[in-house]
């Protein structure tokens, strides 16, 4: 007999099983995992050889096994035998994402994943998006940390940092009374550079949270190195040394070489010629490679194909890095797509008077060429200049750019709210 365990809704308990008659359990055989062996999905199963189990007990397994998180498209199936029950469990493996630990200032990650693989049989250092084993990993850090005499909550939940677009299982500590008192960077540019030190308030003072350095690291300190041309900039994770409800933040810096210019080749592109576009990054050969002047000269190359109708223009970029020379050149693929041109202008949640107003501002006319600067303008002050001295009142505006490749044009939505 072959049964599936539907999807689980997180959070809603599974109705409880009817109890029935109950055999011995002579095996037990998990397949489909690419990420854990048979014998550990069954033991956080509860699924023990020897023991007696009913049907209730065995889909009573896949319905726990589906609401770890850890598991999708769970089916199973059991045949009884002159030595007992044999039951064979079909298991799919779900998406996991790396654990971070935010603001455990007394513990190392290594000390708070061996509190969680011992209370969570299947965590082998990364977790799931969604599931039961989230919980029962907050909880093993609760009790690990009130076996140091700390009674703390700890809360999980899903982000994605800022530095790789990666998506992260993130534990914290809740109503933590542990503060930032100063920031210690391993290299001279950082502990001097004017800029970095006039923003250090936003974490100096403030509740001890990794995450936030790590977001002020990106925001604040990466720039000031790319902008000396020290392109490949390596910010090491973050430690802390305590001192009573205090941390001093240890942020270690390899800044690695400084770069020089060495040009731009382009291939692709039709619309705007290779001269014009060379002229959009505004970089000459040998100069000091600053990549944030490079990273406008992206974005002014995207902005002025946008200004032209191509609202699909992608750029792939590749660097090139002589370590030798310690020179940067790149290599960019030009995809321009379609040119698009004015549609419809479709407005909701205005008055009569408020949609006059608003199409008699508009300033692309129907079969216009799109032009994404003029759209951008119209959004931030056209609507504002438009609805002056009209007793209107919105909170935010809905804005979509429905886009039809096929006939070339695109519809500009508005919600007024």
């Amino acid at each position: 007999m072959i049964l599936a365990v539907p999807r689980p809704s997180y959070g809603q308990a599974q109705a409880p099983p009817q109890t029935q008659g109950s055999s011995r359990l002579a095996s037990v055989q998990v397949t489909g995992s690419a990420r854990f062996p048979s014998d550990r999905i069954a033991a956080a199963a509860g699924l023990r050889v020897g023991s007696d189990v009913s049907r209730d007990d065995l889909q009573k397994a896949a319905n726990d096994l589906a609401q770890l998180g850890f598991f999708s498209d769970i089916e199973y199936r059991y045949s009884t035998t002159t030595e007992g029950v044999r039951a064979e469990y079909q298991v799919k493996d779900a998406p996991v994402v790396p654990v971070s630990f935010d603001n455990f200032p007394w513990f190392t990650d290594a000390e708070l994943s061996a509190a969680i693989k011992s209370s969570v049989p299947l965590f082998d250092g990364a977790a799931p998006e969604h599931g039961a084993a989230l919980d029962a990993m907050s909880q093993a850090l609760g009790v690990f940390l009130s076996s140091h005499g700390m009674n703390l909550t700890v809360s999980h939940s899903l982000l994605t940092e800022p530095a790789s677009d990666q998506r992260v299982q993130l534990f914290r500590v809740e109503d933590s009374n542990v503060r930032i008192s100063a920031v210690e960077f391993s290299d001279p540019l950082a502990q001097t550079d004017r800029g970095i030190q006039m923003r250090l308030p936003d974490i100096v003072g403030q509740p001890y949270s990794r995450a936030a350095v790590e977001l002020f690291e990106f925001e604040q300190v990466r720039p000031v190195y790319v902008s000396h041309a020290f392109l490949r900039v390596q910010l090491g994770v973050p430690s802390a040394r305590v001192s009573g409800n205090s941390v001093t933040v240890v942020a270690p810096i390899e800044p690695g070489a400084a770069f020089t210019w060495g040009g731009v080749t382009w291939k692709g592109n039709s619309v705007i010629s290779m001269l014009d576009l060379a002229a959009l990054v505004p970089l000459h050969e040998g100069e000091t490679a600053d990549g944030m002047k490079i990273e406008r000269g992206w974005d002014l190359v995207r902005s002025s194909y946008m200004q032209r109708g191509y609202l699909d223009i992608t750029l792939d970029l590749q660097p090139h890095f002589d370590d030798a020379a310690k020179r940067i050149s790149y290599a960019v693929s030009v995809t321009e797509g379609p040119q698009y041109r004015m549609g419809k202008l479709v407005l909701t949640g205005l008055s009569i008077e408020g949609e006059r107003r608003i199409r008699s501002g508009w300033r692309i006319a129907p079969g216009a060429v799109f032009d994404n600067d003029v759209y951008q303008a119209f959004v931030t002050d056209g609507v504002r200049q438009a609805f002056a001295g009209l007793p209107f009142h919105y909170d935010k505006i809905g804005r979509f750019l429905q886009k039809d490749p096929a006939a070339m044009t695109v519809d500009v939505m508005l919600d007024f709210q």
